[in-house]
Formats: structure tokens, sequence, C-alpha cells
């Protein structure tokens, strides 16, 4: 495994070969993330833009890279477009194209790059007010979704039983198969009988569409009393309640959490109505998403492998929490 400071190096280098494709002025390009993806803040007269270089196979095994950013990039376009929703704007090539395909050393990714959302972001001094505004936007998020034809082609994630438990996605350049193999035996076995019980809920659950799937307090930039979205880079057709489970899943095992719960309800039922009967199956669903995802990335990314394990206790202490019929 190459060192973080390695692969942040390497990422570095093929994010400096796609900037000359944008029309932008010679500036600072500055580290902020190595995650999913790995991500550079571009500083110069023409203002801050965020770069992203995208990693292979983020969408799954037989997804075509290009096209599936490229689609986000056009949900992203039609929200600024038809609605005051704050999301990111795309920053499109020189030759007007949406994404660039850079070449540095042997390493060749999809590149892109967004207006920056300036603001701040709440995930470790949340409070109730953070979430009605969140829900409330995601709420009108979801309303676009449902009125919006996407162009074509246009291919995003299916967040799917199959997309969630089978062998579709790839994590940290292992298929979802071989990481199931890496959890520890008995979190195996109660992350298997989820699967089944929630193979039934999502079969029932009739609110689908074009959900944004990774809306926590992380992704959510606060300017005074609006709220902005960002890091559309889960989004594809899934359960609406699915985004209402992500909103609240780090709040879940505090004491505090029902204020925290019911406050995103109301914002989101000041826009739209959903059923909220199975909240808590899909806060173990994303439980799930998080582990078998942080367990792939933690073959792969040092920063990861030292936290693996207290990832593996929390997963057991929140299928405690939601759900004792997966004990």
């Amino acid at each position: 495994m190459l060192s973080r400071t390695a692969q942040i190096g390497r990422m570095r280098r093929v994010a400096l070969a796609a900037l000359p494709h944008y029309d932008l002025p010679s500036g600072t390009l500055t580290f902020v993330g190595h995650g999913e993806n790995t991500t550079f803040r571009h500083d110069s007269p023409a203002g801050r833009f965020l770069l992203r270089v995208h990693r292979p196979q983020r969408h799954g095994r037989d997804a075509d890279p290009a096209l599936a950013v490229e689609s986000e990039l056009a949900w992203l376009t039609a929200l600024n477009a038809d609605t005051d929703l704050a999301v990111p704007e795309p920053l499109s090539t020189r030759e007007g194209a949406a994404t660039v395909l850079a070449t540095a050393g042997d390493e060749t990714r999809v590149v892109s790059m967004l207006h920056w959302q300036h603001g701040r972001i709440h995930e470790d001094s949340p409070r109730p007010v953070h979430l009605r505004r969140l829900g409330a936007a995601m709420a009108a998020l979801h309303d676009h979704a449902e009125h919006w034809t996407p162009p074509q082609p246009f291919a995003r994630i299916d967040w799917s039983h199959e997309s969630f438990f089978g062998d579709v996605m790839v994590y940290g350049g292992l298929p979802a198969s071989a990481v199931w193999e890496l959890f520890p035996t008995d979190l195996r076995g109660r992350f298997e009988r989820l699967s089944d019980q929630l193979a039934t809920i999502l079969a029932a659950e009739p609110d689908v569409g074009l959900i944004h799937a990774d809306l926590h307090l992380g992704n959510a930039v606060f300017e005074g009393e609006r709220v902005k979205l960002i890091d559309f880079d889960d989004c594809g057709t899934g359960h609406r309640l699915y985004d209402l489970a992500v909103a609240v899943w780090e709040q879940r095992d505090e004491d505090d959490y029902d204020d925290f719960r019911d406050a995103l309800l109301t914002g989101y039922g000041s826009v739209r109505d959903i059923d909220v009967t199975h909240l808590d199956d899909f806060i173990a669903l994303r439980q799930f998403a998080f582990q078998i995802w942080y367990t792939g990335m933690a073959q792969v990314n040092p920063a990861f492998a030292a936290r693996v394990e207290k990832v593996n206790d929390w997963s057991h202490a929140m299928l405690d929490l939601v759900a004792a019929g997966y004990a």
C-alpha cells in the first residue's frame, strides 16, 4: 500500500495535468481531502473552485466513469437552472466538456471542477435547526427530481438491494463480495440478516427516485440561514427515505436524537410528505453502506485502516440500537 502522502502526490500530478483544460488564470492548488475521490481547492483571480480527481469504478464495476460523472453534473446544472437550491455549479472545460480525462505518469483519471460553496459545515457542532433547514432543502431536491427528465444517456448508481448487498460496487479496488469476507464473522452474520429483512422492506417502499444518497451534515454548508448542498458523488436512483436516514444517522446514538429527528421531519414536511415508518431500518442500511465502504477503503488508505476496528464496534452498537431483529 502506498503511503497516504504518496497517494495524494500522484493525484496532485493528475490534477495539475487537468488544469490547462480549464479557462482559468494561474493560481494555487491546495489539498482538501483524500477519501472516495481526491479533492483540491483552486484559488485564482477568477475565484475559488473545487477540483475532483475521481476514483475508477466509483459508480460500480460496469459503469462508464466519465458518463457517471457527467450525469451527476447534468443534475447539478438542472438544479441551478430550475430551482433556488444552492448546489455546486459545474465548470466546463475550454472545449465545453463536462469532464477531463487527465493523465500523469501511469495514472489516468476522470477530473471535474465545481464552483466553491462558501460557508460553514456544522457536522461537529450540530443543532436541530440545521436539520430543519436541511430537511426542507432535501424535500425540494426530491421534488425537483420527481419532475425532471434527465438527458440521455444518463447513468447514475441504482441504489437497489443488489447494489447495497450484492457484488455491484467496488470499494478500495475490491469487489463488494470480497469486502464482505473482511468483516468479523459475527458482524457479517448480522448484516446478512439485515439484508434478508431489508429485501422485503425495499421492495415495498414506493417512494423511489433520484436522491443525493449522502446528504448528512458533513455535506451541508451553512451561510446565514441558507443551507448549500454539496458532494453529489453518490447520487442515483434510490428510496427517498434513505436520504432522510443518512441525514440523522450520525445522531441516532445521541441522547438528543429525537430533537434532531423531529427537526428534520418538520423541515422536510414543510415541502413534501413522506412515510417514515421504516426510518430506523434505513438507518441500519446506512450503517451497512458505511461499513462496507470504510472496510474496502481501509485496504488502500492508511488513515482508514487505522480506524477500521472502531468502525466495526460502532456498527455493532448501532445495530443493537436500531434493530434487535438483526442481533
